[in-house]
């Protein structure tokens, strides 16, 4: 059982059923946020996206979670279009962006994300049949366990149990490529297979994680 609460002037997901573990919010204002941005757009998730060519990109975070990487496109000069299909994450998002309107220096960069609820397979579906695309559709699904590796921190775990996962993560590559501009980027761990079992058009790869990038044919 899970629970949303005001700590701190912020909101927060704590989960009781879980001990020893803290509360989660979608803080956009700390320190490690901070560094994100500080890594400019010569990082790899900047150079992934596009972002160190064409810095007005409109993006659709199909997997939008705690928005970190969303609120870092955007504090580089991207429209992100947040799509969250778990209610209480929602909820947190929104929050955040309505405490990053407030906080000063961040107000421009709140007002380029938009938070949408909803399954993002069934919007792609929908967007595709429609015509309607992104220059960039990101994706950063949460990864299955294995049971080989070490245990995910704990706010990971938290996550996890929330949404039960991404399952269908698999499913997001071929809407997402019809509806891309220019790319899908997936963002995956650094020795993880590739997402539906296909290879990207190119690859940036890190220590701890790699992104993928897929060019559409058409």
């Amino acid at each position: 059982m899970f629970e949303l609460r005001v700590s701190e002037g912020r909101l927060s997901l704590r989960a009781p059923h879980l001990a020893g573990y803290g509360a989660i919010s979608a803080d956009w204002q700390s320190p490690d946020q901070r560094r994100r941005i500080q890594g400019g757009k010569k990082q790899l998730l900047a150079k992934a996206v596009g972002l160190h060519k064409q810095p007005r990109l409109h993006v659709l975070d199909g997997t939008a979670g705690l928005g970190r990487d969303s609120y870092t496109l955007a504090a580089l000069g991207a429209t992100v279009t947040l799509v969250e299909r778990t209610p209480a994450l929602v909820r947190l998002l929104r929050d955040a962006q309505a405490r990053a309107l407030l906080a000063e220096g961040s107000r421009a960069i709140a007002e380029r994300l938009t938070v949408i609820e909803a399954v993002s397979h069934q919007l792609l579906l929908s967007a595709a049949a429609e015509g309607a695309q992104w220059d960039v559709i990101y994706l950063d699904p949460m990864y299955p366990e294995d049971g080989k590796s070490a245990l995910p921190a704990k706010e990971m775990q938290v996550l996890r149990d929330l949404t039960g996962g991404d399952a269908d993560a698999d499913a997001l590559l071929d809407p997402a490529l019809a509806c891309a501009r220019q790319r899908v980027v997936v963002k995956r761990p650094a020795k993880a297979p590739w997402l539906a079992g296909r290879k990207p058009s190119l690859e940036y790869q890190g220590t701890q994680a790699r992104f993928d990038v897929y060019l559409p044919q058409r």
